[in-house]
């Protein structure tokens, strides 16, 4: 059943990829975009033997890897659905962006909590937390240097993946979204995860 479970949510993954690779908004933005969604998912593949994740962490892994390609295939600045809501609610700019950010603090707090609880002495607690926030903020921050070193290295090219949007606090704005979805993440999925770590391990 779990085996069931991971390819049907490794299909749906290939088959958005598959999507958001054909006719993007610009080629080398999408590229850079899903960049990081293919590299998880081979490592994902490399050691499925050797480590498996709880079906919750698999679920928002794939989740993360959906909004990148979507945010691939249209630039993080274009999506429809965020150009509507803009409109019909007559904000600044596309919050796609600010999503996706959201996403890059909440999914990789869970992905570390279980690595650490699992694979670390560290127990749950205050100490965790702290530490998931932190490894979340250093992810956010590491992706925004990426994104300043690909600007220098390209020029214009980057603009869209940059997708400041004429946002001069851009970046920093970023890296809060990243904070906020660490904190909510723990605060609203650590008992499910616990719960999801316990069958995973067999009920030890």
């Amino acid at each position: 059943m779990k085996r069931y479970f991971h390819l049907t949510l490794l299909f749906i993954v290939l088959l958005v990829l598959l999507w958001s690779g054909i006719n993007p908004h610009d080629q080398f933005t999408w590229f850079l975009e899903v960049f990081p969604a293919i590299i998880g998912i081979l490592i994902l593949l490399a050691t499925y033997r050797r480590f498996h994740f709880s079906n919750l962490v698999y679920f928002l892994i794939a989740i993360h890897m959906i909004i990148l390609m979507v945010g691939g295939h249209y630039t993080y600045a274009q999506v429809p659905l965020f150009n509507w809501l803009r409109d019909v609610f007559d904000l600044s700019r596309n919050h796609y962006d600010r999503l996706g950010h959201l996403a890059q603090g909440f999914i990789p707090a869970i992905i570390s909590r279980e690595i650490l609880l699992r694979l670390s002495p560290l127990k749950k607690g205050k100490l965790l937390n702290f530490i998931i926030v932190c490894i979340c903020l250093a992810i956010s921050a590491s992706y925004e240097l990426i994104e300043f070193l690909v600007s220098v290295v390209t020029g214009t090219a980057a603009e869209a993946f940059l997708g400041t949007q004429g946002d001069i606090w851009d970046t920093q704005r970023d890296m809060l979204m990243a904070l906020i979805g660490s904190i909510l993440a723990l605060l609203s999925l650590s008992s499910l995860h616990d719960k999801y770590i316990t069958q995973q391990s067999g009920g030890r």
